[in-house]
């Protein structure tokens, strides 16, 4: 049965209607912002403000300025494609609620830290602003692993149409504010470099938050590459080079796609409608190389880690937790099973996951200071078995060509350089051949809903999946599979052996 929307509670959450429920008295598993919204000024630009940042970075923000003092540490969001979430928190006045959901106990917090949203189809020149003004010291992105525009080397695709159109536009303000709207995160990012330049060229921290290994150096050869686009801008180049900081990080934490279930059970704790409510998981992690160009949040002070070495702690999470998210995802979904927590209580796949980070993932790392991988890999698949989550193994399944590469080959590529044949990540890279088969072929149903293929190489893979040899014609996508792993005849025998295992879960009649 479907579950209809519930009904609204008569009044929406905003800051008048917060203080008056405020005044009421709160339940114990309700908490208000930790600093007074109106207080704050904005000092941080964020591309890309979904649901993840609002339940992750945005509350370590502002339990930062809590922790200071500092009133300089309000956010203006940046939506990507849609203006959704700034008709989502406007009427709130940024006002939102994050519900945290635990095995055995539910909480909710409503978080103030989010000043304006702003949405690039009309916005641009005010984000643009707000990034070159003097007082605004960060400028964070989360815009999944597919925002960034890359090619398969990894290089800025600057001929892809969107990008072309924003570097044109940052040519253009070289000379003055262009008025063109931006279409891509590193076109507005490049062009928010660009005036801050010629406005007022104070130091600038740019800190990515996406899954890719090493992200601020990948995020600063993007900029770098994109400048030498624009012809012109030698100056501004140079400025980034000495001015501009974009430190590594990595972040952890689950945070599955609100549902109805979930704002009629936070309505029930605030007595308030949340059109921008958010969900997590108690669990929450923040790894940030200490390296910025001038003031920044005391992220330290609010339960992050600041280090000199972002690597380990990035390629422990990557490898263990991000692939196994991905295997469970793809395996769960063949096998009929809706969420996250289903497949992990699945014995077979639970075993998958443990055969994966044992026998392929742990001999390739090397453990962060002060962590036994051993029982981070029991807490990752303790996490994963949180029913309360709701993780769908279709939403975990998105993206796989841009997310594979990352999560897993470059163990597959490590194991095959010290001579062993990784076949539990045989296994895993064999449910996603197996899953991109059956989506595009419209035999896979999950939850009694067929499931279609959403990769931005959805076409690209349907034709590769199609043929006589889905192993081989998928090695052959240099896009997806790397040189190292492509020519490894034993990996890619061991793949075609584990395909012929997978069927997906027949439909229900």
């Amino acid at each position: 049965m479907t579950l209809q929307h519930p009904p609204r509670t008569a009044v929406r959450l905003s800051s008048t209607t917060w203080r008056a429920r405020a005044a009421r008295g709160l339940p114990d598993d309700v908490r208000g912002p930790a600093v007074d919204p109106a207080a704050l000024g904005v000092g941080q630009v964020h591309l890309g403000i979904g649901a993840f940042h609002r339940a992750h970075q945005a509350v370590c923000t502002e339990d930062a300025a809590a922790a200071t003092g500092e009133t300089g540490w309000g956010l203006l969001g940046v939506t990507q494609r849609s203006p959704r979430v700034a008709e989502q928190l406007r009427p709130q006045d940024g006002l939102y609620g994050v519900l945290t959901v635990g095995a055995d106990r539910t909480s909710l917090r409503v978080v103030g830290s989010v000043r304006d949203v702003a949405y690039p189809g009309r916005d641009t020149a005010r984000v643009l602003d707000t990034i070159a003004a003097p007082t605004t010291h960060v400028v964070s992105l989360t815009v999944t692993e597919k925002g960034y525009r890359r090619r398969a080397d990894g290089g800025l695709d600057v001929d892809a149409p969107d990008v072309a159109a924003d570097l044109a536009a940052a040519r253009d303000e070289l000379r003055g504010p262009s008025e063109a709207a931006a279409r891509t995160p590193i076109g507005m990012l490049v062009r928010g470099l660009v005036r801050r330049h010629r406005t007022s060229p104070a130091p600038l921290t740019v800190v990515c938050c996406d899954n890719l290994t090493d992200n601020g150096a990948v995020l600063a050869g993007l900029v770098v590459r994109a400048l030498a686009a624009v012809p012109g801008s030698d100056d501004v180049a140079a400025w980034v080079a000495t001015s501009v900081r974009f430190p590594a990080t990595m972040v952890d934490r689950i945070v599955p796609a609100t549902t109805d279930a979930h704002r009629a059970e936070a309505a029930g704790l605030l007595g308030l409608h949340d059109e921008a409510l958010v969900v997590g998981e108690p669990f929450f992690q923040w790894v940030i190389e200490d390296d910025f160009a001038g003031p920044r949040p005391a992220w330290e002070r609010a339960g992050a880690t600041l280090t000199g070495d972002v690597a380990p702690f990035e390629r422990a999470k990557l490898r263990i937790l991000n692939a196994t998210h991905s295997a469970l995802a793809y395996h769960g979904a063949l096998r009929g099973h809706a969420t996250i927590a289903e497949a992990v209580a699945d014995p077979d796949l639970e075993a998958l996951a443990r055969a994966l980070v044992d026998e392929d993932v742990l001999p390739t790392l090397v453990a962060p200071p002060g962590t036994d991988l051993g029982a981070y890999r029991d807490e990752v698949l303790h996490r994963f078995a949180n029913p309360r989550t709701g993780h769908t193994t279709v939403q975990v399944a998105m993206d796989g060509s841009q997310k594979l590469p990352v999560r897993l080959l470059g163990t597959v590529a490590d194991r095959l350089a010290a001579g062993a044949v990784p076949h539990a990540a045989a296994r895993a890279f064999a449910g996603w051949v197996a899953y991109v088969r059956a989506a595009t072929a419209g035999d896979l149903v999950v939850a009694g809903r067929p499931v279609t293929l959403d990769d931005p190489l959805a076409g690209v893979l349907a034709d590769a999946v199609a043929g006589p040899d889905p192993v081989g014609r998928v090695f052959a996508l240099r896009d997806v599979v790397p040189e190292p792993v492509a020519s490894s005849t034993a990996f890619r025998d061991a793949v075609t052996a584990a395909l012929r295992d997978l069927t997906p879960a027949p439909a229900a009649p």
